[in-house]
This record gives structure tokens, C-alpha cells and sequence, in this order.
């Protein structure tokens, strides 16, 4: 009789078997054992599969199984993370970027880079000094670095409301989009085997080029994949090299135990925002930036 009480009423859940390796032996001079997880999708036959997080399948034969459990599924990626912290995430994209707190508002300033999130102040949270001193914070910071104050908030917030009624001027509006590695890297073709991988950033950054045709690059910030600067030249577009490019992305992440991957798009990018979510990414929330009304 088995040590466990696994069988065909596991197929469709989450476990973690403990399997015999014939002909190994194990480091004390006995059998040798591995361990799998993952979703139990056929049991027949004398034969159980699993398939791991990374989509591979593993067929074991049941009379190697010495003993498993059911284990509770992973946490839906969109609950791990808070709308403040995801934000944060966005900090490691442009290397050199300086920043200030304002209690839990924080001030982003880059000396290079002209782009808005590297320049703009993350006001989600509680500033600590209350929401009118909190701008006027912003403004000055902004003012003494010659650069014209942007905010960026959560759509919908008092935050919003405050700048708007400062005369605070809407600029464009990003969907935080979001989605499990794995599950995305099912959907994808092959990554591209000759693509070009320059590693930058103390190997935390990428940037992968196919040839002349598409580029796009990555940021790993713990377990977390950013996805940015995805162009693909215009006489190669529609023919599935942004799908070929974040394969080939989303394996180095793999690589590097990413676990999730996200991505700003704007929300008037149609195609883009088509793009993701034919490949399982959903929308966490929605950011805001404005400017101060006068340069």
C-alpha cells in the first residue's frame, strides 16, 4: 500500500511528490529521491503527469511515488502586491534615478533622462504633512532642479482631486497591467535562439534586439519582470515579432527567477493594450500624471 493518498482525485490540483530515481543512488549510499511540484493533470494508466510552473510536464510512474500531498495554490499574482508598491517597482528601470521621501509620497529625479517616471513625484499614500503642503513640496523640489513638477497619482484618489483643483494639467493616463510568468510563457511562441541579449545594470537590466526589426527590454526588481521599450520597426510590424521579442525576454527572466512580469501601457494604445491581454496580462490599476499648470 502507497505511503500516500494521492490518485486520480489530485488531476486538476496543486501537489508535491517525493519520486524514486532508478538506477541513482541517493548521497547516504541509498535509493536516490527528487522532489516535483506542481498541477496534477492526468492520473491513468499507472502513469501520473505534473506539470511544473514553468509548463514542462513530468510523467512518473506511479509505483515510483514514495509519498505527496496536495499544497495550496500559488497566491493570485494580482494579490501579492499593493498599487504603491507596484509602483516602486518602476525606481530600478532607469539606473541612476535619485529620489526623496515626502512621508509615503516619494520624489523622483533623473539628470539624464527626460522620460516622466524617473521625473515625477509618486504621490500615493500619506505624504505625512497633509495634501497642500505636500504639492507645494512637490513644486519646489521640481522648480530648484529646473524641471516643470509632475505628479503622478492613483486614478480616483483625493490626491486627484487636489491637484485638479490646483489647476494641476492632465497629461496621460498608464494601466499597471500584470500576469504570471509561466502561465504567459505558455502562451508565447519559442524564444528567438539568435536574438542579441546585452546584459546591463549588475545584470539586472536587459536589452534584446532581433536583428533590425524589434527591441525590447527587462528589468528584474526581486521576482518581478518589468517589461519596457517594446518597438518593433514599422515596415516589420503584424507579423509577431513583439510576441517573438517578449519570449525571448520573459525565458531571461525565467532564468533569473522571475515569477511575474508588468508593464505601463497607456490606456489610448489599443493595439498594445490588445497585445497583453491576449497573452493573460489583466489590469491592476490605473495611474495618473499631471503637470503643474505653469512650466
Amino acid at each position: 500500500m502507497p505511503a500516500h493518498l494521492l490518485g486520480p482525485h489530485v488531476v486538476g490540483k496543486r501537489i508535491v511528490i517525493r519520486r524514486l530515481v532508478p538506477g541513482e543512488t541517493g548521497p547516504t549510499g541509498g535509493p536516490a529521491f527528487t522532489d516535483i511540484l506542481g498541477v496534477c493533470t492526468s492520473w491513468a494508466d499507472g502513469v501520473a503527469v505534473i506539470e511544473r510552473e514553468s509548463g514542462e510536464q513530468v510523467s512518473v510512474p506511479v509505483a515510483e511515488i514514495v509519498s505527496g500531498k496536495p499544497v495550496p495554490p500559488r497566491p493570485n499574482v494580482r494579490l501579492r502586491i499593493g498599487v504603491r508598491e507596484a509602483e516602486l517597482l518602476s525606481a530600478a528601470i532607469f539606473p541612476g534615478t535619485t529620489s526623496e521621501p515626502l512621508g509615503e509620497w516619494v520624489l523622483f529625479d533623473h539628470e539624464v533622462s527626460v522620460r516622466r517616471r524617473p521625473n515625477s513625484a509618486l504621490a500615493i499614500g500619506d505624504s505625512g504633512i497633509g495634501l497642500d503642503a505636500a504639492i507645494d513640496r512637490v513644486e519646489s523640489y521640481y522648480r530648484s532642479r529646473h524641471k516643470r513638477p509632475r505628479v503622478k497619482i492613483e486614478v480616483g484618489s483625493a490626491v486627484e482631486e487636489a491637484v485638479v483643483a490646483r489647476g494641476w494639467v492632465e497629461d496621460v493616463t498608464v494601466g499597471f497591467q500584470l500576469a504570471g510568468l509561466a502561465a504567459t510563457r505558455r502562451i508565447l511562441p519559442p524564444p528567438v535562439e539568435d536574438a542579441r541579449v546585452e546584459v546591463q545594470a549588475n545584470d539586472a537590466q536587459v536589452l534584446i534586439t532581433l536583428g533590425d526589426t524589434a527591441r525590447i527590454m527587462g528589468t528584474m526588481e526581486r521576482d518581478w519582470l518589468a517589461i519596457h521599450d517594446l518597438e518593433v520597426a514599422e515596415p516589420h510590424r503584424r507579423q509577431g515579432l513583439a510576441s517573438k521579442a517578449l519570449a525571448t525576454l520573459l525565458e531571461w527572466g525565467a532564468e533569473r527567477g522571475a515569477r511575474a512580469a508588468w508593464l505601463h501601457v497607456e490606456t489610448t494604445n489599443a493595439p498594445g493594450l490588445a497585445l497583453y491581454e491576449g497573452l493573460g496580462f489583466t489590469e491592476h490599476h490605473r495611474c495618473r500624471y499631471y503637470a503643474s499648470p505653469t512650466p
